[in-house]
C-alpha cells in the first residue's frame, strides 16, 4: 500500500537499568501508527550490536554489525553489516574511497526497489527509492533536532510510501552513520594517504 504521509516526530526515550539499558525514539505516524525505534537492542553477544524498528503497519527492520570491532562501540556501524527488513535481507553497497557525500551515498537494493541513503551531515540524512515505470519514487528525510529530554527525529516524506520504505529510512537513525559524511570522506583519504606512504616504505 502506497501512501501519502504526514509529517510526523518521534521523542527520545531511554528506561531500564545498566544491565538491561533500552533507549531511542517512539512515536506516531497517522498513517502507520505507533513506532519504536531502539539503539540498540540489549546485546546478546559480545560481537553483535542490533537496532531495531518496529510498530504499527511497519514490517520490522533491524541493522545488525558483527565482529569483535563492536564491542566499544554505542551504535552498530556500517562495517561488516547485515540489514533485514521483514523476513528478506538487504544488499547493501558503498564507494569507502568517496570525495563527496553523494559518492559515499549507501546503494541498497530491497523488494526489487534501488534505494540510496545520503547524508545531510551528522545530524540527518535522506533516503531515496528511485522511480520506475509503475511510480514515481519516494523521497524520506529524517533529522535529529534538540537536546537532552528535548530530542527528537523529524520525518518527512515526498511521494508516496510503503511500510517497506518507512522501516528501511527509519532504521539508520539507530546506525552510526560517520563513514557517509564529509569528516567520514576526510578520514578515508587521510588513511588512503597514509596507507600509500606505508606502502611506498617498503
Amino acid at each position: 500500500m502506497h501512501t501519502h504521509v504526514t509529517p510526523f516526530d518521534l521523542r527520545a526515550w531511554k528506561e531500564g537499568n545498566r544491565h538491561d539499558h533500552r533507549a531511542g525514539w517512539k512515536g506516531a505516524s497517522p498513517e502507520f501508527g505507533e513506532i519504536t525505534l531502539t539503539c540498540p537492542l540489549p546485546r546478546t553477544s559480545p560481537e553483535s550490536l542490533v537496532s531495531e524498528v518496529r510498530g504499527g503497519l511497519l514490517p520490522t527492520a533491524s541493522f545488525e554489525a558483527r565482529g569483535a570491532h563492536v564491542e566499544g562501540i554505542r551504535l552498530p556501524t556500517l562495517n561488516r553489516s547485515t540489514l533485514r527488513v521483514g523476513d528478506r535481507v538487504v544488499y547493501m553497497t558503498r564507494n569507502r574511497f568517496g570525495a563527496t557525500l553523494e559518492q559515499r551515498a549507501l546503494a541498497m537494493r530491497y523488494a526489487g526497489d534501488h534505494y540510496r541513503l545520503t547524508a545531510l551531515d551528522k545530524h540527518g540524512y535522506v533516503l531515496v527509492r528511485a522511480a520506475d515505470d509503475e511510480d514515481p519514487g519516494v523521497t524520506i528525510t529524517v533529522r535529529e533536532t534538540g537536546r537532552g529530554k528535548g530530542r527528537r527525529l523529524s520525518v518527512r516524506v515526498g511521494g508516496r510510501a510503503e511500510g517497506g520504505d518507512l522501516a528501511l529510512g527509519l532504521v539508520f537513525a539507530g546506525v552510526d552513520r560517520s563513514a557517509l559524511t564529509r569528516i567520514g570522506a576526510v578520514r578515508a583519504g587521510l588513511s588512503r594517504a597514509t596507507h600509500f606512504w606505508v606502502e611506498s616504505q617498503y
